[in-house]
Order: C-alpha cells, then structure tokens, then sequence
C-alpha cells in the first residue's frame, strides 16, 4: 500500500473508501522521526477518505514527533480540502 522510496512515502493504491483503514494503519506504521513526505504520483483515484486518513496521520505523526507534508495531491482531494475549509490544515507541497 505504501512503499518508502528516495526519502518519501509513495502511496501505491486508490485513496478511496475501501482502502482508508489499511492506508491508514500503513502511514502509522511507516512514520519515523522527522519529516516524512507522502507522495500520491501513484494515486489513481481518491474520495473523501483521502482527506480523513491524511487527518489521521497528521495525528499520528504529532503524536510521534514526526512533521509530515503531502506532495501530488490529486487536484479532486484539493477541492474537497477547499470546500471543507481545512486546506490550511494540510501540509501541502
């Protein structure tokens, strides 16, 4: 689901509701200390679960002491994070 690849954290599947717990608990599991990066250049499709796991390992890595940012986030999640108005809560790059 997620493979650490050249320093990021490359999203392998679907962003999408059948995936959210699995890419949830996979995130958790590969945070380390530091900044961490997870790249969606993979990401095929997304639903509104991409926003709700992306919160959880927000948590997570505060929790751990780990600062993360999103890099090639599909342009459908960027809307959704702008129509809910927690686009300032994502770290985006």
């Amino acid at each position: 689901m997620i493979e650490r690849q050249a320093g990021r954290l490359l999203v392998k599947v679907p962003l999408i509701m059948a995936n959210a717990r699995g890419l949830l608990d996979a995130g958790r599991a590969a945070l380390q200390a530091g900044e961490q990066v997870f790249d969606f250049s993979e990401v095929s499709e997304a639903d509104s679960s991409a926003l709700a796991v992306m919160l959880g390992w927000l948590r997570a890595a505060a929790a751990s002491q780990s600062a993360l940012k999103f890099a090639h986030v599909p342009t459908g999640v960027r809307s959704l994070a702008e129509l809910y108005g927690i686009t300032e809560l994502l770290p985006l790059v």
